[in-house]
């Protein structure tokens, strides 16, 4: 079955560890964007090197860019069935040229699994790691905000899809099988069933 799923969730969350999860039960790609923008660079393309310039002067990839590297992504035929989005949309004009993206071929996002955790838990979670990775940058107020960023940028995002009734919410504490046995859960009971 196919379907097209969006991810989000605050750093510490284990979103990225949850995302390949997902797509390898559906059978679709995860696609984040840092990885289209690291591949394209390291590739050479004509993209990658205009993102590459863009970065290299510590600016953000203006949202034109980015949806280009998505609509690129997209069309490569293992996405032809579905996908799983990482890190994009980030902004409400992303999510406007998804939209219209997606409307073109006639499907549109079927779900927005959203990672929720407890702030003080995920400080918590990301300061054993830092200790546990020797990360010395990664301290109390560094990791607070960050939080802080996730949650300005991405609220509005959170509260467009809300709007359309496709977020699922899930509790992202707890072991890696666990949070995923609850996303399986969560899309199931929105008729969204894996496929492997």
């Amino acid at each position: 079955m196919s379907a097209r799923l969006i991810i989000v969730g605050p750093p510490g969350a284990g979103k990225g560890t949850q995302a390949g999860r997902i797509a390898s039960s559906f059978g679709i790609p995860a696609i984040s964007t840092g990885d289209i923008f690291r591949k394209n660079v390291s590739e050479g393309t004509p993209l990658g090197q205009r993102a590459k310039a863009i970065m290299d002067a510590g600016e953000y990839v203006p949202d034109d860019l980015t949806n280009e590297l998505v609509r690129d992504r997209l069309a490569e035929p293992d996405a032809s069935e579905g996908f799983l989005l990482d890190g994009y949309p980030r902004t409400p004009a992303q999510v406007e040229y998804l939209d219209g993206l997606l409307a073109e071929h006639g499907t549109g996002i079927d779900a927005v699994v959203q990672l929720v955790a407890d702030q003080d838990a995920l400080v918590g979670r990301l300061l054993n790691r830092a200790a546990e990775q020797g990360r010395a940058d990664d301290n109390e107020q560094t990791i607070r905000r960050r939080q802080q960023v996730y949650q300005e940028q991405t609220a509005p995002l959170v509260a467009v899809y809300q709007q359309r009734g496709l977020v699922v919410d899930v509790d992202g504490l707890g072991g890696v099988d666990e949070v995923g046995d609850r996303i399986a859960a969560a899309l199931s009971a929105r008729g969204l069933a894996a496929s492997v």
